[in-house]
């Protein structure tokens, strides 16, 4: 998204009809030269496969993931609300210099932005009526 650092990672979304039903879209993504790394069906049945060149982090959902829906509207929000987009990158940028300060992980990362993304998240959906 223009205006807005990130990671020299693409995160995609691939929603598929059944992400239980790994021996439908595994075995091709695999030949492609991804990898599974992730399961967790309790959470929205989320699968995440890594590829390289470009580095990629596939995210596997199903056709009516409410956390694929509420990425989108994350971005829509991030494209027409700069002060927010501006927020966020500001956070990231935080969270990124002291997660390396401290020699974390993604998960040190991710948690050190949620105060924020959980207050934009709030504006969001409150102007959509989804509060």
């Amino acid at each position: 998204m223009p205006g807005l650092a990130a990671k020299p990672v693409l995160d995609l979304d691939l929603l598929v009809s059944d992400p239980d039903n790994e021996a439908a879209y595994l075995p091709p993504l695999e030949s492609a030269g991804f990898q599974l790394v992730v399961r967790e069906p309790w959470w929205y049945r989320h699968r995440m496969l890594r590829g390289d060149d470009p580095a990629v982090n596939l995210h596997v959902y199903g056709p009516d993931s409410a956390e694929s829906a509420r990425q989108r509207l994350f971005r829509d929000w991030l494209q027409n609300h700069p002060e927010d987009r501006d927020l966020y990158a500001a956070a990231k940028y935080t969270a990124a210099a002291e997660s390396a300060a401290a020699g974390e992980h993604v998960q040190q990362y991710n948690a050190r932005k949620e105060a924020v993304l959980r207050e934009i998240y709030a504006r969001l959906f409150a102007e959509a009526g989804l509060t």
